[in-house]
């Protein structure tokens, strides 16, 4: 029998449809990729050229430096720039002056004195001093007490109100006091005290108080404030009060019943020292919170050069300030008179 003859295996032809698709498909990556890098060639030419024209633009307005004849580099500004440099100063102080014509207050202008009359601070010593004032002094018995201390310490004492109506003539004999004027207070019931200060209260009115505080207490020299965190928070009567007082020749010293208080931007306005409350000793009735209170005084002292602290005739005061001696030992203890010159 005839053998039949064996068929060699074929190799299977890919279809034509198949083999486009792969051809299409790298014709697209290739095109996809040049466009890619043809894209980051484009950003980083237009980097490149901003960069030129950033650093073409310094080089004409950065000022040349030229040497002078002693060798010293001085920078000549572009005569452009100096002329608008100038034209703004002018401007500037124009606006300035305009300004302070506007918010200058014709009170403080009224009363302003030459600067030999104005209330300086005495100079630093060695040794830092620390004023302490006991405000609310209304009675023989405190005065008394403040003065068997044997310390400077100076009493702030009442005008006359209708539990004492003779608490200035405490006053009769002393060297070293001050007068402790009320003045209205957030506090309504604090308002109530005879003849306070108030911020409705016309310049006259203002002015009558301060005259009779004066003839009062006529060697007296200065004046603190009994409470007053609404009347020192506000600007116009505080300056009306305060060129008042300066004319009867009294200094106040701001009892700093609030942050918001304006006598210092008053004071300055004057040429004067401001001096003001550092802290109050005797929130806490207690000896040993009191002589903590007095040892953070003497630090304030010591890092400042002087400091003020204020107190109340209360028992636990008076008995604290008696058993305080070590506390004062390294600052010299001073009447509030004693940091002025």
């Amino acid at each position: 029998m005839a053998t039949k003859p064996k068929k060699t295996p074929t190799k299977k032809k890919t279809p034509v449809k198949k083999r486009t698709r792969r051809k299409s498909k790298k014709s697209s990556n290739i095109k996809r990729n040049i466009f890619i890098i043809l894209a980051l060639f484009l950003i980083i030419s237009l980097i490149a050229f901003a960069y030129f024209l950033g650093q073409k633009s310094n080089s004409i307005t950065e000022p040349k430096v030229v040497q002078n004849d002693k060798h010293k580099k001085v920078k000549s500004a572009p005569k452009k720039i100096q002329e608008k440099k100038v034209v703004s100063k002018k401007t500037v102080t124009k606006d300035v002056k305009k300004i302070t014509k506007k918010v200058e207050d014709p009170e403080l202008k009224k009363h302003r004195t030459p600067n030999k009359d104005n209330v300086l601070l005495a100079y630093r010593t060695k040794r830092a001093k620390l004023v302490i004032i006991i405000d609310d002094v209304h009675t023989k018995v405190q005065i008394n007490a403040i003065k068997a201390l044997n310390m400077k310490v100076t009493p702030s004492i009442f005008p006359p109100y209708k539990l004492a109506p003779d608490s200035h003539l405490l006053a009769r004999g002393l060297k070293h006091y001050m007068v402790h004027l009320p003045m209205e207070s957030g506090n309504v019931q604090f308002n109530k005290q005879y003849k306070t200060l108030k911020t409705s209260f016309t310049k006259k009115r203002i002015r009558s108080r301060v005259k009779e505080i004066r003839t009062l207490f006529p060697t007296a020299k200065y004046i603190n404030n009994h409470t007053g965190s609404v009347f020192t928070a506000n600007y116009g009567s505080m300056s009306t009060l305060y060129a008042a007082l300066r004319e009867e020749g009294f200094i106040f010293v701001d009892s700093m019943t609030t942050g918001s208080s304006k006598v210092k931007k008053i004071a300055h306005g004057f040429g004067d020292a401001y001096v003001a409350r550092d802290t109050f000793i005797d929130n806490v009735h207690t000896v040993p919170a009191i002589h903590k209170q007095l040892r953070q005084a003497v630090k304030l002292a010591k890092k400042n050069g002087y400091a003020v602290v204020i107190g109340h005739p209360h028992p636990a005061t008076i008995k604290a300030l008696g058993s305080a001696k070590n506390i004062f030992k390294d600052i010299d203890l001073v009447y509030i008179d004693e940091i002025y010159r």
